[in-house]
Order: C-alpha cells, then structure tokens, then sequence
C-alpha cells in the first residue's frame, strides 16, 4: 500500500518547476564539492584541478544517467520522440548510466591532468557516498522507492 503524499515540486513559479529530485542532486554535488575543498583528500588537488574533477564528474552523472535511461529502459520512445531526448524534468535517470559516465569522465580527467587512478578514485570513493544518499532521498520523494 502506497500513502505516501508527498509533491514531488518544491515550488512552481509560472510554468518553471523546481523539483526536490534536481535538488537533491544539485545538494550532492554541493556538498561533496565542499567536501573536496576541504577534505585531505582534495587537498591533492590544486584548486583548477579540483573544479575540473567536478565538473566532469557532474557531466558524467547527469549525461550518463540520461542516456543510460534513455538506452537500458526506453529507448522505442525515445526513437519515435527524439524532441524528448532532453526532457530531463519528465524524469529518467539511470544509476547504471551515471555510473558508467563517470568511470568515463574520470578516465577523461586523469588523462588530462596526468593523475593515477588509485589518485582520483580515492577521491571519488569517498565522496560518491554522498551523492548517492542525496539521490536516494530524491527517489523517496518521488515515491520510487518505500
């Protein structure tokens, strides 16, 4: 039995949407961000370093998690309705997809800036947890997971 009557908007203005879903991604790149400022393992970083580890991990996620859905779960649809590939605020992410995006952005990053990966994948194991329970949070709301 689902009662569970929660909105998934956390606020409308006009027609824009702000979704507790988006949010709660956006307060998992946040938070490890921060965490990656000021964590000892950041610190390996120098501070261009470290905004480029997050942006390509955050396109990794958010890219990766969209086509991963789009391809594993509905893809028939999104062949006969191309004009939807973005619609991201209709929902469809894929944590298969986002996974597979950033073991790609990561090997991009290390390429890159020449690191190891035992260098960055200490820092994205330790800061992956995070995002992971925001986005956990975010499936609740959206009555996906009870």
């Amino acid at each position: 039995m689902n009662d569970w009557n929660f909105s998934p908007v956390m606020f409308q203005i006009g027609p824009f949407q702000a979704h507790w879903y988006g949010f709660m991604y956006a307060l998992g790149f946040a938070i490890g961000y921060l965490y990656l400022l000021f964590s000892k393992r950041g610190k390996q970083l120098n501070a261009a370093e470290r905004d480029s580890l997050v942006l390509y991990v955050i396109l990794g996620v958010v890219l990766g998690g969209r086509i991963g859905y789009i391809l594993i779960y509905n893809l028939a649809y999104y062949v006969a309705n191309p004009e939807k590939l973005l619609a991201v605020w209709e929902g469809g992410m894929s944590f298969h997809g986002g996974l597979i995006g950033v073991a790609i952005a990561v090997w991009l990053f290390r390429k890159k800036y020449k690191k190891t990966y035992l260098q960055i994948g200490d820092i994205i194991c330790s800061i992956a947890p995070v995002g992971l329970f925001f986005a956990k949070i975010g499936n609740f709301i959206n009555a996906e997971l009870y």
